[in-house]
């Protein structure tokens, strides 16, 4: 069993049956949609999908107070290792790495990756996206921010991911009508839509996709509720 909390927005914490915390693309503070009241007590692991802050703008200071394994595609891994973090694991699309109870393998994404560093816009690398293998041998794919493109079906026939977690809010990824596609492609049994919501511009939202994509259960998180898988 994995305990699945929406962080808001993109980011996610997922407690492991060993009791390991693993965040994806935390964006804590500055985060409209991060829940009230909500404090981390741990972290060993964090993965990174791209570099844009409302993915990466809490990665320096968690790193620093809970020293995780930081998984990121190479250039984030360099930029985050030149602030001080500690423990990051450089790896590129294809790679695959075993860390705190866990099997991330990096995937394909379509989609920008930039840093900003003060005044400052660095080259990202590339967006990305993670399988995730769990102990118990059942994988979920986290796509990142992406739009909808022909090679999920790569990722199903390869991975066969039982849980997949989609951005569906529009306008800067794939909307819900991309994102039904993107369903069928990856023989999506389940979806968490995340990045909706956040902003105007993120107009998507999940009904408009379990409209769009009968055959696929459309599970909704809240935000701060977690919920088991």
């Amino acid at each position: 069993m994995v305990e699945i909390t929406w962080l808001g927005h993109s980011s996610l914490q997922l407690r492991l049956e060993g009791g390991q915390v693993v965040l994806i693309d935390p964006w804590l503070a500055g985060n409209p949609k991060h829940p009230a009241g909500f404090e981390l007590s741990r972290v060993d692991a964090i993965l990174i999908t791209h570099g844009h802050f409302d993915h990466i703008a809490s990665v320096v200071e968690v790193a620093r107070r809970f020293q995780p394994k930081v998984l990121a595609i190479h250039e984030i891994a360099v930029w985050l290792e030149s602030k001080g973090v500690e423990n990051c694991i450089g790896m590129n699309k294809g790679g695959s790495c075993a860390v705190e109870g866990l099997k991330a393998t990096m995937t394909h994404a379509v989609h920008s990756s930039s840093i900003q560093d003060g005044d400052t816009t660095l080259p990202g690398g590339e967006a990305a996206g993670y399988v995730v293998e769990f102990g118990d041998g059942r994988r979920a794919y986290f796509a990142g921010d992406t739009a909808v493109f022909g090679d999920m079906k790569l990722i199903a026939e390869l991975y066969a991911p039982e849980l997949c977690v989609l951005p569906i809010g529009d306008h800067y990824t794939m909307g819900p009508r991309e994102a039904a596609l993107a369903c069928r492609l990856l023989n999506a049994r389940t979806v968490i839509p995340i990045h909706w919501g956040t902003f105007p511009a993120l107009a998507g939202r999940p009904e408009d996709l379990a409209a769009a994509a009968p055959g696929t259960k459309i599970w909704t998180l809240e935000p701060g509720k977690p919920v088991n898988w």
